[in-house]
C-alpha cells in the first residue's frame, strides 16, 4: 500500500468515526470537571509541589494530592505514593494487607494477568505470596463475557474474605468488565454476603467511563500512576482508594504499623503527580480515540480487532490479532519504530519476569513502562494477539498507523 493510499485510508476512517470522537470528548469534559472540582475544593497552591525529604513528616502536598484522589474517586480515603512501584505492587499491597491465614481470595473475572501469579502463589517456593501466608485462592470464569453470578454465589463460603475483580482484560481475549456490570454484581454479592470485601484492579480503567468502581459498590480499588491517572507526566507511583479502614491497613503494609500514611518523602515528584492527574482525563480521551481509530482502520483491511470501533469501552486496551507470529512481531516492531524514544532499537520476543511465554514489547516511552503512552505488547502464543494501549496525543497514533500499514501491506 502506497503512502498516499494509507493516508486516504486513515483520513476516511477519521471521518467515519467522528461521532465516536465527539462522544469521547464529552466524556473527557465530564471527568475533567470532577478533577477540577477536587483541585479547587482542596485549594491547590504552587507550594504544594515542593515535596519533602527523609521521613516525609508533615508533607502537605502529598496529603493534599491524596485528598484529591479521594474526592475524584468518591472514596473515604486514598494512598498515593511514589514508593508504590507498579500496578501489580499496588494490587499486592491490597491483597496482602486484607487477607490473613485461613482467609480465601476469590477472583470472579477468571485468572488474573500473569504478573499476579507469583502474588497468589501455588507452592512454598513462592516466598511472600498469599499461598505462603496461608491464604487459599479460587476463581470463577466469566460466562458469555460477563459475570457468572450463579457460580459466584455458589463458590463464596464463610472463608471468602476478599473478592477480586480485574476490570481490564489483561493478556486475555475476554471482554473487559464495565462499571454497570461491576455495579450489578456488587449489588448481588452484597445482598447475600454484606461482609465480604470487593476489590477492583482498576488499571487501564480510570476516566474511561464517567464513573469509577467505588461508585458502583466496590470497597477498594488500586492502580498505577504510569497508566491513566498519571496523565503521562508522573514518573512513578501507584494509588489505593476506598474505605478508610481498608486504606489504613494497606498504609501499614506500605510503611509500618502505627505510622501508615504519616511518613513517606515525596522528594520532587509531586509537581508531576498533580499535573499528571489534572491532564489525565484529556490524555485518556486521546488514547481512547486512538484505539477507536486503530480498530476501525485495521478492520477495514481485514484484521481482527477487539473492541470494535463502536463498542462500549471500559479500559484503554485494544487487541489486534494476526495470522502468524511473524506478522505480530512486525507490527509491534513498527510501533517501536514510530516511537519518540528508542525508535532505533528493534524489539524481539524474550522471557521476562512474571510472564509464562516470551513477550514482545514496543514501548518507546518517555517514562519506562508507561502504558498511557503509545505501546504495544503481547505474549508470543496463538492467536498472536498484540495488546495496543495508550497514545498521549491522537497525532502519534495516526503517525504510528501510517508506518505500520506501509510495512505490513
Amino acid at each position: 500500500m502506497t503512502t498516499l493510499a494509507v493516508q486516504n485510508l486513515i483520513e476516511e476512517s477519521l471521518e467515519e468515526i467522528e461521532p465516536i470522537i465527539k462522544e469521547n470528548k464529552k466524556l473527557g469534559y465530564k471527568n475533567f470537571s470532577k478533577v477540577m472540582a477536587a483541585f479547587l475544593g482542596n485549594e491547590v497552591t504552587d507550594t504544594d509541589f515542593s515535596g519533602t525529604t527523609g521521613y516525609g513528616y508533615n508533607d502537605i502536598g502529598r496529603d493534599k494530592l491524596e485528598d484529591i484522589y479521594r474526592d475524584v474517586f468518591r472514596a473515604e480515603d486514598a494512598l498515593v505514593r511514589s514508593q508504590i512501584i507498579s500496578g501489580t505492587h499496588a494490587i499486592s499491597l491490597v491483597l496482602l494487607s486484607l487477607l490473613k491465614k485461613g482467609d480465601e481470595l476469590l477472583y470472579i473475572t477468571g485468572t488474573p494477568y500473569d504478573t499476579l501469579e507469583k502474588v497468589v502463589g501455588s507452592s512454598k517456593e513462592d516466598i511472600g505470596s498469599l499461598y505462603d501466608e496461608g491464604v487459599s485462592y479460587k476463581e470463577v470464569d466469566l460466562k458469555d463475557d460477563t459475570f457468572d453470578t450463579e457460580a459466584i454465589l455458589e463458590t463464596i463460603t464463610e472463608k471468602t474474605k476478599v473478592i477480586g475483580i480485574q476490570r481490564s482484560r489483561g493478556y486475555s481475549l475476554r471482554a473487559s468488565t464495565t462499571i454497570d456490570e461491576i455495579e450489578k454484581v456488587c449489588r448481588t454479592i452484597k445482598e447475600r454476603y454484606p461482609g465480604v470485601i470487593i476489590f477492583v484492579d482498576n488499571c487501564y480503567g480510570e476516566f474511561v467511563e464517567d464513573r469509577e468502581p467505588l461508585e458502583a459498590g466496590a470497597d477498594i480499588i488500586a492502580g498505577s500512576l504510569i497508566k491513566n491517572p498519571g496523565g503521562g507526566l508522573a514518573k512513578m507511583g501507584g494509588y489505593i482508594a476506598g474505605r478508610r479502614d481498608l486504606v489504613e491497613r494497606v498504609s501499614y503494609r506500605l510503611t509500618v504499623p502505627g505510622i501508615g500514611k504519616e511518613m513517606g518523602a515525596s522528594l520532587n515528584a509531586l509537581g508531576d503527580m498533580f499535573q499528571g492527574f489534572y491532564m489525565a482525563p484529556h490524555a485518556v480521551v486521546e488514547s481512547l480515540n486512538g484505539a477507536v481509530l486503530t480498530s476501525h482502520v485495521l478492520r477495514k483491511i481485514g484484521m481482527t480487532t477487539d473492541p470494535a470501533p463502536a463498542d462500549k469501552r471500559t479500559d484503554l486496551i485494544q487487541t489486534v490479532s494476526f495470522n502468524s507470529e511473524n506478522e505480530m512481531i512486525r507490527f509491534t516492531q513498527m510501533i517501536q519504530k514510530a516511537s519518540p524514544v528508542n525508535a532505533k532499537f528493534m524489539p524481539i520476543p524474550d522471557l521476562i519476569p512474571g510472564y509464562q511465554n516470551p513477550v514482545i514489547m514496543a514501548a518507546g516511552t518517555f517514562v519506562q513502562g508507561a502504558s498511557l503512552e503509545l505501546s504495544a505488547d503481547g505474549p508470543i502464543r496463538p492467536p498472536y494477539t498484540v495488546f495496543v494501549q495508550g497514545g498521549l496525543v491522537m497525532e502519534h497514533v495516526i503517525f504510528a498507523l501510517h508506518m505500520a500499514l506501509e510495512e505490513l501491506i
